[in-house]
């Protein structure tokens, strides 16, 4: 793996710019700019090239105590834009290239120092948006969950129990513990089941949710809007027709993090604006996750137009009763002008995590992968489960070797189906 580089901070004017470098051997790489001394040491060093020069601090970590496994050196210098974009030109010239996206940590994942759960842990955290988003990512990173290290042995005892009975089975009268096998099976089953209603939950903490917020005009969505956000985002008038266009917000309400879309006041009119923001409300309701019918308490029953207009998205739709401040009705009832919206808090968590509080989900696996494996862990378990007393060792042997490799790709020990470059390439530089 030839050297690389890449600023580690923003190429923008800041007081300090970090250039990251990484390789085998890197005194020898960058005998012509400095000398390398003590290890984890920070020194002050001038460095000259090319009729530049600077007084940089300079960090030296020596493999396999680094980052990547390689010889790491990181330069601090001044945060002048122009600055660093030559002094990157000269370690290109002396042999360095620049990094891909990401590259520093998957040199770091092949050479053992991280295992792909921490990697995308990392890139969940480089991604957060809000609080709860980066509470779940330091969750999961740097540390392997504790189930997959106790299934990682047990499922590690049965295939040598399996592969024993088969390659000495009839001349030590070795044989496998058929009812012994199916309970821990069983048993395995239950926790794959678990950690996959788990990481259901989590996946909205990691990707967020998408709500819509739909009704009549002058329903209090806007109002709900700007609750929810946390800020005054959109118009809030007592005339009909106020919102004409889509508005979005990320935010973080009730430790959910949400993507929300105000939209227009759905109804027939002849204002040209007014029909165009309608118009646009359907693309809207096809990304959502969940749509808020916002229905007014004084409106006794939903309209049926709108219900109508509803109807091809009703399985995510949810309607909530405003301004139960006038009046009681039945169902999720609210007040968004009061901010009374404790219903509506306990709807959307019960909707989208059901068993578990939200920070039951710190630390689950959460990525479309993870789940695709765990997935095929609860199939393969079930395999198990169907295994006849009498049938041949070999069986067993090969449904817990399939078991095997498939926490080993859940975990990354088998990377050869592994689209590395791929899942790098939404890394910044120089991580």
């Amino acid at each position: 793996m030839e050297p690389i580089c890449a600023p580690a901070t923003p190429l923008l004017s800041s007081s300090v710019a970090i250039v990251r470098v990484t390789g085998d051997a890197l005194g020898g790489v960058l005998a012509p700019l400095i000398k390398l001394s003590t290890p984890r040491v920070a020194v002050v060093r001038r460095l000259k090239w090319d009729g530049y020069s600077e007084n940089a601090l300079v960090l030296y970590f020596p493999a396999p105590k680094s980052y990547t496994g390689q010889d790491v050196v990181e330069f601090h210098l001044h945060g002048n834009p122009l600055l660093v974009r030559r002094f990157l030109e000269y370690l290109n010239y002396i042999g360095i290239r620049m990094a891909r996206p990401g590259e520093f940590t998957q040199r770091a994942l092949v050479n053992g120092k991280q295992d792909i759960l921490d990697v995308e842990a990392l890139q969940d955290l480089m991604e957060a948006s809000t609080d709860t988003q980066l509470r779940q990512a330091q969750a999961r990173e740097g540390k392997m969950p504790a189930w997959i290290v106790e299934a990682r042995a047990s499922i590690g005892y049965w295939v040598a129990q399996a592969e024993a009975s088969v390659d000495y089975g009839e001349d030590e009268d070795i044989s496998l513990d058929m009812s012994r096998l199916k309970t821990w099976a069983a048993t395995l089953k239950e926790t794959f089941h678990v950690e996959l209603r788990r990481s259901a939950s989590a996946r909205w903490l990691r990707d967020g949710i998408c709500v819509a917020i739909v009704g009549r005009p002058n329903a209090g969505k806007s109002t709900l809007f700007n609750a929810l956000a946390g800020e005054e985002r959109a118009i809030v008038t007592e005339l009909p027709g106020t919102t004409r266009d889509i508005l979005e917000a990320k935010c973080q309400w009730a430790d959910l993090p949400l993507y929300l879309f105000d939209t227009a006041g759905i109804r027939k009119t002849d204002d040209p604006i007014e029909r165009i923001g309608v118009a646009r409300v359907d693309p809207v309701l096809q990304r959502a996750d969940l749509i808020l019918h916002l229905v007014p308490v004084v409106d006794g029953t939903p309209s049926p137009e709108i219900l109508a207009y509803l109807e091809p998205y009703s399985e995510k739709v949810m309607v909530v009763r405003n301004q139960c401040d006038l009046g009681v009705s039945q169902g999720i009832c609210i007040s968004a002008v009061d901010g009374n919206l404790s219903a509506l808090e306990e709807a959307l968590k019960q909707r989208f995590f059901g068993e578990f509080a939200p920070d039951a989900c710190f630390g689950a696996l959460a990525t479309a992968r993870q789940r695709s494996l765990l997935t095929e862990l609860i199939h393969q378990a079930e395999l198990i489960l169907g295994i006849c007393s009498n049938t041949p060792p070999e069986i067993p042997a090969s449904l817990l070797q399939g078991a095997w490799g498939l926490l080993a790709k859940l975990t990354g020990e088998d990377r050869a189906d592994m689209a590395l470059d791929a899942m790098f390439s939404g890394f910044c530089l120089g991580k």
